[in-house]
């Protein structure tokens, strides 16, 4: 059988422990690219290994780095991964079909992601099944060129396909606070940089928001102690961001 007609493309920094599982589950497209980021492990040597074409910028904002990679694919398709997400079979024979069956005003399509934390699957809480767009046509895609949790621009339809996407995110507990303390540090950034006008109180009822819409509305309570502090963990990233932008515009006040 023929390869799919799509690229991978990965970003990558010293990833070599999680980027060979990644790179197994896409043998079955036509192209692997991985964006590497200064590694000083052994990445490149391993993408090479899997008949990757590696392409090298240091990263400075998610967006732009993002938007770089996609722009050297050779093919229409993209399916954008990062090191720890695997690609299903199942996902894979979807992918296969759409391409192929190339219907018209679809530029892109999500699909379902499972989220873990070590070998702990977060069923709830908003966490799954938390459908992304990761897979579209290059010339009608593109990213914010922001630092954190940059929104997506797509030119025409996004379908959606069920074949789910595993997201080995956290390697275990202490790895989610260390992001959650990084993303909340460039999240402050973002608001200082967008002039926003964050209050105290504003930022409390988005919180407490996130927190019942997380554990109530979006069922976190049916995963126990996990869903539990997962919604708090949402609700959190509201306060601990504000703390981070009050304290540095203190800072900006007093220079």
């Amino acid at each position: 059988m023929s390869k799919t007609p799509i690229t991978i493309a990965v970003m990558a920094k010293n990833e070599e422990k999680r980027l060979p599982a990644c790179l197994e589950s896409v043998r079955w497209a036509d192209e692997i690219l991985v964006l590497d980021d200064e590694s000083t492990d052994r990445t490149v040597e391993i993408a090479e290994s899997f008949g990757a074409r590696c392409i090298k910028r240091k990263m400075d904002v998610e967006g732009r780095h993002r938007n770089f990679m996609y722009a050297h694919a050779k093919n229409e398709w993209v399916l954008s991964l990062d090191a720890d997400e695997h690609v299903t079979p199942e996902l894979a024979k979807e992918i296969d079909d759409a391409i192929r069956k190339n219907e018209p005003g679809y530029s892109g399509y999500s699909m379902p992601m499972r989220i873990f934390i070590g070998k702990r699957w977060i069923k709830a809480a908003g966490y799954y099944p938390s459908a992304r767009l990761k897979m579209f046509r290059r010339d009608k895609f593109k990213y914010e060129e922001t630092g954190v949790h940059p929104r997506v621009f797509l030119d025409g339809k996004c379908g959606r396909l069920k074949g789910e996407l595993l997201h080995y995110s956290f390697r275990d507990f202490s790895h989610f606070i260390a992001k959650f303390n990084r993303e909340t540090d460039l999240e402050a950034v973002k608001w200082i940089e967008d002039k926003r006008n964050m209050s105290f109180g504003r930022a409390f009822y988005k919180a407490t928001d996130r927190f019942f819409r997380a554990f109530i509305t979006k069922k976190g309570y049916r995963d126990g102690f996990l869903g539990f502090i997962m919604s708090c963990f949402s609700s959190w990233y509201q306060l601990v961001t504000y703390a981070k932008y009050w304290f540095a515009k203190q800072n900006q006040a007093s220079t």
